[in-house]
């Protein structure tokens, strides 16, 4: 099976490779009138404001003087900027970086005037890399919140439903602040159904969610949260501005990278080397393990056919913490299917985030995933590692380390949510 595991890097890398912003975002940036201020968060943070600096400096040969913004990308993930400000900022959970970043977005799109261009590039982890708690929650606070969302076991678009109700910048509030000036924002999508509103809880958009639907995330969990955060989605001044609202007049937004397209690159790798490919979608939600279960099905089905196949899948899964380890949803995905394949020969996988990293504790080291194969129970056992142990403790990253088996690309540089692949070859 060690030959199935080049290919499907080499599958990642093709998926990843798709959505990098050098490859899609010249076309679309507009021509400006006056100045162009850069605003940008996320993940592909650097790589887009890297991409548009070299379009307008030297492509377009716009004065330098004409530029300004800033960029917060994660811990890791900045890149050399030339005009804009590039910050290194904390994901998933938000830190002082971000506070000052966002900060310097607001003030930046409030000196706007007609004529300029408010150029937003936006891509997943913009949530957490652009802070801005609401009038009287503090930033604590704000990061308690955070904390207790992602161990409920929320899905993404629950999460910054809360979030855009929390907050000066998210929610269409940005927007807001840079009427009139044209806003265009370019979005590279980590959202299942690439909702503009949910990409990095959607700064220049409309918010179709509500107050109401807030606290119903919240009682929906149970979430214990402090008397400031509950206070605030009970004040109405929190309500984010809804379609209709005169702020987004001037507003247009492009979607140039989506996890549709990364999937795409990757059936035509799989058609190109021989094999069946079956396209489980882009959109793929749940539990990381109950997919898992359900995937796996799938593959022993395919090799009782014996047929020879590649299943692909995107999307965003969640992990419900039930114990203390260390991992994200890709990682919990390809433990799961460690017993779920056990014995399967000519059968491996690979789970990993396009981003390069796959939950941890936020560093840029983080790995993006894991692989598995038919022997991956085996191989554990030997070592006398058992997997469901370690599923139970939700301690994927060291059950993996343990056996080898990381995938460890470092930060890519942009983002469209996770890519999976489980091939099913013949003897």
């Amino acid at each position: 099976m060690t030959e199935l595991r080049p290919f499907l890097h080499d599958l990642f890398r093709t998926a990843v490779a798709a959505a990098h912003p050098a490859s899609f975002l010249p076309p679309l940036l507009p021509a400006p009138k006056g100045r162009v201020i850069l605003l940008a968060a996320g993940k592909a943070a650097g790589s887009m404001v890297e991409t548009a600096e070299k379009h307008y400096l030297d492509t377009l040969g716009l004065p330098a003087n004409r530029l300004s913004g800033v960029a917060v990308a994660r811990h890791g993930y900045g890149r050399p900027t030339r005009v804009v400000t590039m910050i290194e900022a904390g994901h998933p959970v938000p830190d002082e970086a971000g506070l000052k970043g966002a900060a310097r977005a607001l003030e930046l799109a409030g000196s706007a005037a007609a004529g300029d261009l408010v150029l937003v590039l936006m891509s997943g982890g913009a949530s957490a890399n652009w802070i801005a708690p609401a009038d009287g929650v503090s930033f604590a606070d704000k990061q308690a919140v955070t904390r207790a969302l992602l161990r409920s076991g929320a899905h993404i678009g629950e999460i910054n439903t809360v979030r855009k109700h929390l907050s000066r910048i998210k929610g269409g509030r940005l927007a807001k602040v840079a009427a009139p000036a044209e806003v265009f924002t370019v979005a590279i999508s980590d959202v299942p159904g690439d909702d503009p509103s949910a990409i990095g809880s959607g700064p220049t958009v409309p918010d179709p969610t509500t107050l109401d639907d807030a606290r119903a995330i919240v009682a929906k969990y149970k979430l214990d949260l402090p008397a400031s955060v509950t206070r605030a989605l009970n004040d109405a001044a929190n309500e984010s501005p809804k379609p209709g609202d005169p702020a987004f007049a001037n507003a247009r937004f492009v979607l140039a990278a989506r996890p549709r397209d990364a999937l795409e690159a990757a059936e035509k790798a799989v058609a190109a080397a021989g094999y069946e490919c079956i396209s489980l979608g882009p959109d793929v939600e749940g539990e990381a393990r109950e997919v898992a279960a359900a995937h796996a099905a799938v593959a022993r089905e395919l090799r009782a056919q014996r047929k020879r196949a590649v299943i692909i899948s995107g999307g965003e899964l969640t992990v419900t913490m039930r114990g203390q380890g260390r991992g994200g949803p890709n990682q919990e995905y390809a433990l799961a299917l460690v017993d779920q394949l056990d014995g399967l020969d000519h059968v491996a996988a690979i789970a990993g985030d396009t981003d390069g990293t796959d939950g941890g504790g936020g560093a840029a080291t983080d790995p993006a995933g894991a692989l598995v194969d038919g022997r991956s129970a085996a191989r554990a056992r030997a070592l006398g590692l058992d997997p469901a142990a370690f599923l139970a403790d939700n301690n994927s990253t060291e059950f993996f380390a343990k056996l080898g088996d990381l995938l460890e690309p470092g930060p890519t540089f942009t983002n469209v949510n996770d890519f999976r692949a489980i091939v099913v070859d013949t003897p």
